[in-house]
């Protein structure tokens, strides 16, 4: 089984664990892995949907691993009892679903020993959310698989005195931003290009479509003036 760049990504960032679950499975392909690879002696495997479901059944038939992939229907963390897993993966869903998701389990959410979270869209979103909801940031990462970038949060609760920041910075991560990650000026560089687009494409002389043109400039020019330091 070969996994995408992105998939082996996520799982270079899980440490060894005894239970692990994987929400919105798919085919079942990161707990394939991971208990072939002893990094979990169990994964449980959830989706929504019955079909990613029996796509899974028979990939982890046909790699051996049947008795080790429990896999279950439902959202979100619903399918997790209490204190049954000591770690979440929630990847390839939009940055407000995996908001939603930890806030509806909150309470299974703050016994868990971490969470790996993948936006594939809107990781300001999730971002904002965890760094203004005690949550511990553990690591963030960029990675760039089939020319789209994504990014990753490895976090878990914490109870602290978090500070609020300008709002750029919940798109581009100030701990990321530290550390001058290789791929991070590439990664703003596109965020300027894409917001160029946007703005390109804003004709109309509405307030509201004034004022976006706006933001987005305003944007770019903090973006712009981040990419100096690199």
């Amino acid at each position: 089984m070969e996994l995408s760049k992105r998939l082996t990504w996520i799982i270079e960032k899980v440490d060894k664990v005894q239970v692990i679950m994987d929400i919105g499975t798919d085919h079942g392909y990161i707990p394939i892995y991971l208990v072939k690879n002893n990094i979990a002696q169990k994964v449980i495997a959830s989706d929504i949907n019955k079909d990613p479901l029996k796509k899974a059944k028979i990939n982890a038939a046909l790699d051996g691993v049947s008795d080790k992939v429990d896999l279950r229907l439902g959202g979100g963390l619903q399918p997790l009892k209490n204190n049954e897993a000591q770690t979440v993966i929630i990847a390839g869903m939009g940055g407000n679903l995996i908001r939603d998701i930890l806030e509806n389990d909150f309470d299974k959410v703050k016994k868990l020993e971490y969470l790996i979270l993948q936006p594939a869209q809107n990781p300001e979103v999730l971002r904002e959310y965890l760094y203004t909801n005690d949550y511990e940031i553990l690591y963030e990462d960029i990675c760039l698989d089939d020319n789209k970038y994504y990014e990753l949060f490895k976090v878990r609760y914490k109870k602290g005195d978090y500070i609020s920041l300008e709002n750029l910075f919940y798109e581009i991560s100030p701990l990321m931003l530290n550390k001058k990650l290789p791929l991070l000026k590439a990664y703003i560089e596109s965020k300027i290009e894409k917001n160029k687009k946007v703005i390109e494409f804003i004709t109309d002389s509405t307030e509201h479509a004034i004022m976006r043109r706006n933001e987005l400039k305003d944007k770019n020019e903090k973006l712009e003036k981040i990419l100096k330091n690199f």
